[in-house]
């Protein structure tokens, strides 16, 4: 079966649709020694180069579909190389041959917690996209004096510098003195939202750890720099919640399979995934 080359290229993951698309139209794009133009399909046995290099592909039944939860320390940095020379979270992961591992959503440097890794670059973008709606949750410390009227105004909405900004949901986790626990949830991924929305109010925020994306949520056994493999049943509800299509081939293998197991076996002795840590 034929497939959009946008959507080929989008799987993975060199970029969203639409910026393939505008490789596409750029002339960055060629198939079987021929640009391509927006429109064309490509199917298995095809050979597809991007700016000259080989792009080596599965049709979407076949391919394989990956996702890892990470738990990103302090001090990482969400990008493949870094100038500065400082930790990225791609150093931590599992190697892939022929394929790469696309983040779902980012947490700045000084950040913590939940971050989702796929080797579908397409769920990848429809996860992140506002259209899917899917909750952020956060772990929150902020220092400063908090009433009643402030925390009503990050529910109702405040303005920030790229538009109104509103938490979905605010629970009141406790605290000593002026440092105070709260958890937080939105619906989407503006680059240090949580922060700034907090700053509008007069406080600072002294830690913040991301606890859940979705339904997946921070293992209470799984430790910084560390990561577990997903399993067929919660990538497919990943998938489901963000209109991805389903696939054979998903799931977990090899070392990474018994790894995980190993992972599950422990969190499911020390209480299980639903139960959080509170913080």
């Amino acid at each position: 079966m034929s497939e959009k080359i946008q959507k080929v290229l989008a799987r993975v993951g060199l970029g969203s649709r639409r910026a393939m698309e505008e490789w596409i139209d750029a002339g960055r794009v060629s198939v079987n020694g021929q640009l391509a133009t927006l429109g064309d399909r490509i199917e298995d046995g095809d050979e597809l180069r991007v700016d000259g290099r080989v792009v080596a592909f599965d049709s979407e039944e076949e391919s394989i579909r990956r996702v890892i939860l990470y738990y990103k320390p302090e001090g990482e940095v969400c990008t493949r190389t870094d100038p500065g020379n400082r930790p990225t979270v791609f150093d931590a992961l599992p190697k892939l041959k022929d394929q790469r591992w696309v983040a779902i959503g980012r947490l700045d440097i000084n950040s913590q917690g939940l971050i989702l890794f796929t080797t579908d670059g397409d769920l990848a973008n429809r996860m992140m996209h506002p259209s899917s709606n899917i909750e952020r949750e956060y772990a929150v410390r902020v220092h400063g004096q908090v009433g009643e009227a402030n925390l009503e105004a990050l529910r109702t909405g405040v303005m920030l510098v790229d538009g109104e900004a509103k938490f979905d949901d605010i629970s009141d986790r406790g605290g000593e003195g002026t440092n105070h626990w709260y958890h937080v949830v939105l619906r989407e991924g503006r680059k240090r939202e949580v922060r700034r929305m907090w700053e509008t109010q007069g406080v600072q925020v002294s830690r913040l750890i991301r606890v859940r994306y979705g339904d997946i949520e921070l293992p209470r056994s799984l430790k910084a720099g560390r990561w577990i493999e997903l399993d067929k049943e919660a990538i497919d509800q990943l998938a489901e919640s963000c209109g991805a299509s389903l696939r054979k081939r998903t799931g977990l293998y090899g070392r990474a399979k018994a790894r995980s197991e190993r992972a599950v076996e422990k969190e499911v002795r020390r209480g299980g995934y639903l139960r959080r840590r509170r913080y």
